[in-house]
């Protein structure tokens, strides 16, 4: 059986995965790839909650305790729900980390996200509650995941200096990936924005699955845990 679960519209939170893996070694854990369903971010709150439901579903007739929502957009805009209609289940979002931006004290960040991350109220909250005398960009990036997922360079570079290409005089001085896709594109982020910052979750959501698991006196195991990847 397997203790996490872990879900995502398809490769992009492999990079959380790979987070977990380093930190807690010794869990099974079962990893959703729902490419089929890429983008999240360009779904309605009613197509999203019926792709994430279904998808929690098989992953508690898997067994799991703990599951790892990796994707920003399933986060802001389905994880309060889950946690009300699954109790029993511990879950941990992946949002984006406007907070170690601003407290690490950069002042012209830019946010990329998808359409359903930078519109959600959760994006909003976290950028009010956070923000003080930084500019905080919002960049939505409609079209972006779904050409990282399928590999897609010539469109991921013409996106991407679409939506960078006006901040190149702004001073900036980091980027927060608001989506766990955005993890395999930073060298092409780079090369249009120079020496900047780039800064994602992902570290942050393995430590806290792992604080979650000890809380709750759920993280044992002393031989390297099995993963599974269900592609769908």
């Amino acid at each position: 059986m397997y203790k996490i679960g872990m879900f995502d519209s398809g490769i992009g939170g492999l990079n959380v995965l790979e987070e977990i893996k380093k930190l807690i070694p010794n869990e099974n854990i079962i990893y959703y790839q729902d490419s089929s369903n890429n983008p999240y971010g360009e779904k309605t709150d009613e197509e999203l909650w019926t792709i994430v439901s279904n998808i929690v579903e098989y992953l508690i007739d898997k067994g799991v305790k703990e599951i790892i929502v990796a994707c920003n957009t399933a986060t802001t805009r389905c994880i309060k729900r889950l946690r009300e209609e699954y109790p029993e289940i511990i879950f941990i979002g992946t949002e984006p980390a406007i907070k170690v931006a601003t407290d690490n004290n950069y002042k012209n960040i830019i946010l990329l996200g998808t359409p359903g991350t930078i519109n959600s109220d959760r994006l909003h909250e976290l950028v009010n509650c956070n923000q003080s005398d930084e500019n905080i960009y919002l960049i939505e990036c409609s079209g972006l995941a779904n050409a990282i997922e399928n590999h897609d360079n010539d469109t991921i570079n013409s996106l991407l200096h679409n939506y960078l290409d006006e901040y190149k005089d702004k001073n900036i001085d980091s980027v927060v990936l608001g989506c766990t896709h955005y993890g395999y594109i930073k060298d092409q982020i780079l090369n249009i924005l120079g020496n900047i910052k780039l800064i994602d979750g992902n570290l942050g959501v393995a430590k806290q699955a792992k604080r979650m698991l000890e809380e709750n006196n759920l993280l044992d195991g002393t031989e390297e845990g099995k993963i599974e990847i269900v592609e769908r």
